[in-house]
């Protein structure tokens, strides 16, 4: 029998009720850390002037962007811990779905637009300020965020349209492609083709940027005649590179892997890592390992 099913429930974590208290205090204060963490960031770039480049500017985009990420997944988690309330409706189903595939496309390309910046700043120093002008640099995350939001489209209408006959039961703690597809009445090898082909493009596409862009890096370091020059260009992208590595390997660990290769519980816990910790992590890593900000925050700290 088909029928158009108004909600559905996440099952969240089953197999770890028995922890739900001690879990739902670590994800709120980790909730929490990642929110204070990416506003004082924003904060702290849009109050100092000498923080106005285009690095600080596409940090501030991330960090924006990591604000909304993890503020679409932990919330309800959060209520499902407390209340065992699992009810999503639909609508909200496929709201969360093309958000949370939105952000992370748009996260791709902004990664991409980074190593752009820092190829530009270390391998053609002279002309770096004359490029990444500030129109560039608009531009750049305009079509950014464009491209992630209007590539997610493409799958999300395709699963949007799918009879969905039951169970109602999505196993994982949002609204993620592989768990829903599995509700609908009929095959859905077109939608996972589809699916493969728009994300797979979009991390495969910008991964290689990346990859071209830090290879001219990594040469431009190695005809560096000095090793104080050396070590200063690497600390220029060390955090970056780090964020990627981050990122990537997650990302690559549940949606590039073959299906049927791990559990559902494996895809969970990597799905906290990417959507949950990674947003905690970058501003940490961007702030403690970059001097400016380090002395941008207790200048603003000093003031209050």
């Amino acid at each position: 029998n088909q029928s158009w099913l108004d909600h559905f429930y996440l099952q969240g974590f089953a197999s770890i009720e028995n922890y739900k208290i001690g879990l739902f205090f670590i994800f709120l204060s980790t909730y929490l850390l990642t929110l204070f963490g990416n506003m004082i960031i924003v904060l702290v770039v849009c109050l100092h002037v000498n923080l106005h480049t285009p690095m600080y500017f596409f940090i501030t985009n991330l960090s924006f962007l990591e604000i909304w990420y993890i503020s679409l997944t932990v919330p309800k988690l959060l209520a499902m811990l407390l209340t065992n309330n699992k009810r999503v409706s639909f609508h909200w189903c496929f709201a969360q779905l093309y958000m949370f595939h939105g952000l992370g496309m748009t996260e791709c390309a902004l990664l991409a637009v980074m190593s752009f910046d820092r190829y530009l700043a270390i391998c053609d120093p002279l002309r770096y300020k004359s490029i990444m002008n500030d129109r560039l640099c608009k531009g750049l995350s305009l079509i950014s965020w464009s491209y992630g939001f209007t590539s997610a489209t493409i799958p999300v209408s395709f699963a949007i349209i799918l009879p969905f006959c039951g169970p109602r039961y999505i196993d994982h703690y949002f609204c993620d492609f592989a768990p829903l597809l599995k509700l609908a009445c009929i095959n859905t090898s077109l939608n996972n083709i589809v699916n493969i082909c728009v994300m797979g493009f979009a991390i495969v596409f910008n991964f290689i940027i990346i990859k071209i862009m830090y290879i001219n890096i990594i040469h431009s370091i190695m005809r560096m005649k000095t090793i104080t020059r050396r070590i200063k260009a690497i600390s220029t992208c060390s955090s970056h590179i780090t964020v990627v590595m981050l990122f990537y390997s997650t990302g690559f660990s549940v949606y590039a892997s073959p299906k049927g290769l791990h559990s559902v519980n494996y895809d969970k816990m990597f799905a906290l890592v990417y959507a949950m910790f990674t947003p905690l992590l970058n501003p940490i890593i961007y702030s403690l390992r970059n001097k400016e900000v380090k002395i941008a925050l207790r200048r603003s700290f000093k003031l209050i």
